[in-house]
């Protein structure tokens, strides 16, 4: 892929505004961020008693940690102000255009950081590669795929026009050569509104005739992707919004790339207005949600500053919500937090003296109902408490917390619990032989001979236990999908005798993806088992391998397994298929058909061609990425013992009094220190349920 990399030599940044209220609600991510500081002072501590061998190894775990970013996807119903969340919740009210519907299917990450970034880069801009462009024009995207399918011919004429014209005006825009940007970036060392406007935001009015060759929407047909990097000394750690452009675009490009940002993040937050609240018109929302679990999903409720009641209207409108989700499969659990990204961001601003005389009315309502047993000093508090922000942050650092925080930390206790039992072992050699000045001879060519060869038993080891798991897995996709198309199958031709032709038959896919999801659970149950057990047989394989190369007893060598992977939620299941828009184009199809069999045949032919990418991805972008991450953890695990015994043989060709001065750390007063500073840590990264048996 071609690159244009362009660092703007300019500084400048969009100051937060009063800052200060964004700390109220994130004690927790303070608390976790805690814990990060204690991992770091006992990795110093290591590398300061340990070999050079202990020391590369923390370089790399410090790196890891401190590399260490959470991320949150948000998704949300047009017009429902998630933008205007955004920027509230980065504390920066006018970053993103909040006014405009942007119509490209951008993601744009917003990375905060307390302290800097290595690079110079505070914004990035990925163009679409050539083949999502060539697909997007030749196809007309998902949509087009579809409606070429169902034989829709004026949607897909529709479609059609809608590219040509599309393309029409990026020509004008960028030039007749504009397709030679595909699949480059533009990095900027600065950013501003302008900037992120004339990349990320064309609008809905894209018909308009304006010159955008320096000004709004002039990159914007064919931006994939845009990186923001923000400086935020008041967040306790790292953190990565995604806000991503919908699942409603005219060629369901955003449909797929929301999809991929909400695999990519643990947690997810739905903005909706208190206006629509949630209904089936919102089914694309419900279908990619319902695939997450219920615990990582936060729905926040924007605009209730635009109700008359919002203390009588918000428990009917949370109602409603829970009725919808659990009348669609949705996560009927999750926390719903009712707020006001408008009052948020005049309380960032401080313009409280220009709201609109409604909006106060509703504030005074709802914060005499939602503040009454709260303590509240300043106007101001009133207001950012009312606006759910605090209670949002809240929501968020527990979830975080519970997964990316336990996940990152546990990983790095067994990394440097190995480290630091590598160096206790080579403390204890010397005292099984103390008093000889020289150590016997050991065959080193051997010794790595032995473990090179265990490396490869134990990846193929756990390629093979995998390839149970994807085979099993598979068997079951398979029979679940054949089951739906011959159920639906029947289903049409059950109509067709009952009511003729002349009624148009519909059929919920939600049966179709119930059975999927129940698939894919039974998927990674077996694949997380597959992982602990070959990970614990993968570690005593590294114990065996110690002692017979140093004769040390069983009791003295302990090693820790890595940690496993998490296996990602199956969003893929919410994609948009056939059976799913009954549009006007789905009753043309129907009238098009005469008999009986060519319905069935024609039907069962476009439903297997929908669902079969469905299914596919399950194979390949979930289970096949599933078993790589496990392989990755069993590597870098491998490669971290490679070094702990490179570093011992290396010392035990010299002299003992040589040897017990490089590990002499491991009676290091400070060990126990370490030691008991890890074994908190690691109850701490342990499953609620282990903590309590415990």
């Amino acid at each position: 892929m071609n690159a244009e990399r362009r660092i703007d030599e300019a500084t400048s940044q969009i100051a937060p505004v009063q800052a200060g209220y964004l700390n109220s609600g994130l004690e927790g991510l303070s608390a976790f961020a805690g814990k990060l500081k204690m991992l770091d002072e006992a990795l110093i501590d290591l590398a300061e008693i340990g070999d050079e061998v202990t020391s590369k190894g923390v370089r790399r775990l410090r790196q890891q940690v401190a590399a260490a970013e959470p991320s949150i996807t948000m998704i949300g119903q047009v017009k429902a102000g998630k933008t205007s969340l955004v920027n509230a919740i980065i504390g920066l009210p006018d970053l993103l255009p909040a006014d405009v519907n942007p119509w490209t299917s951008v993601v744009t990450s917003l990375h905060l950081s307390p302290s800097g970034f290595a690079s110079d880069k505070r914004a990035s801009f990925k163009f679409f590669d050539g083949e999502d462009w060539d697909r997007l024009l030749s196809r007309g995207g998902r949509i087009g795929e579809l409606a070429n399918r169902a034989g829709a011919d004026d949607e897909l004429e529709k479609i059609h026009n809608q590219l040509a014209e599309m393309r029409e005006k990026s020509r004008k825009r960028l030039g007749r050569k504009f397709e030679l940007l595909l699949g480059q970036t533009h990095d900027y060392g600065y950013f501003d509104e302008d900037l992120i406007e004339r990349y990320v935001c064309l609008g809905d009015d894209f018909e308009l005739e304006r010159d955008t060759s320096n000004t709004q929407g002039r990159f914007a047909d064919i931006t994939q992707s845009a990186d923001i990097f923000i400086e935020r000394p008041d967040l306790p750690m790292p953190l990565c919004i995604r806000d991503t452009p919908g699942v409603n675009d005219t060629f369901m490009m955003r449909e797929q790339i929301t999809i991929r940002a909400i695999r990519e993040s643990r947690t997810c937050v739905v903005v909706l207005s208190a206006h629509q609240a949630l209904s089936d018109v919102d089914m694309a929302l419900i279908r990619l949600i319902s695939n997450v679990k219920s615990r990582d999903v936060v729905i926040f409720v924007n605009r209730i500053d635009e109700l008359a009641d919002p203390a009588t209207q918000v428990p009917e409108i949370e109602a409603s919500i829970r009725n919808t989700l659990a009348d669609h499969q949705g996560p009927a659990d999750a926390e719903i937090i009712f707020g006001s990204a408008y009052w948020a961001n005049n309380v960032l601003v401080g313009q409280l003296s220009t709201m609109a005389g409604a909006s106060t009315s509703s504030l005074l309502n709802w914060a005499e109902h939602d503040l009454k047993d709260t303590k509240i000093d300043t106007p101001q508090e009133m207001i950012w408490e009312c606006s759910g922000i605090p209670k949002l942050f809240r929501a968020l650092a527990a979830r975080i917390e519970e997964n990316t925080g336990r996940e990152v930390i546990g990983k790095s206790v067994r990394a440097a619990s190995n480290l630091l039992n590598g160096l206790r072992a080579s403390s204890q050699i010397l005292d099984m032989r103390d008093g000889l000045s020289l150590l016997p001879d050991f065959d080193r060519t051997a010794l790595f001979e032995e473990f090179d060869r265990v490396e490869a038993e134990c990846l193929e080891d756990l390629a093979q236990r995998f390839a149970k798991v994807e085979a099993d897995f598979e068997k079951r996709l398979d029979r679940s999908h054949k089951g739906f198309l011959d159920r639906a199958t029947a289903s049409l031709i059950k109509h067709l005798e009952s009511f003729g032709e002349g009624t148009v038959w519909k059929y919920d896919p939600s049966g179709l993806r119930v059975l999927l999801r129940s698939t894919y659970r039974v998927f990674g149950n077996n694949a997380r088992k597959t992982m602990e057990d070959s990970f614990a047989a993968t570690a005593e394989r590294m114990v065996d391998v110690y002692l017979r190369a140093f004769a040390v007893p069983a009791e003295d060598v302990k090693i820790e397994p890595p940690v496993a992977p998490s296996v990602p939620p199956p969003v893929l299941l919410g994609q948009t298929i056939a059976l799913d828009l009954m549009s006007g184009w789905w009753k043309r199809w129907w009238f098009r058909r005469r008999g009986y069999r060519s319905y069935a045949v024609d039907f069962a032919e476009m439903i297997k061609a929908e669902t079969d990418p469905i299914v596919a991805g399950l194979k390949t972008d979930h289970a096949q990425v599933v078993s790589k991450l496990a392989a990755d953890a069993v590597k870098e695990f491998l490669e971290s013992q490679r070094q702990i015994l490179m570093g011992l043989a290396d010392s035990a060709d010299g002299d003992a009094a040589a040897l017990k001065k490089v590990v002499g750390g491991a009676n290091d007063p400070r060990r126990r220190g370490i030691e008991d500073t890890l074994f908190d840590l690691g109850r701490y990264a342990e499953p609620e349920e282990l903590r309590a048996i415990a």
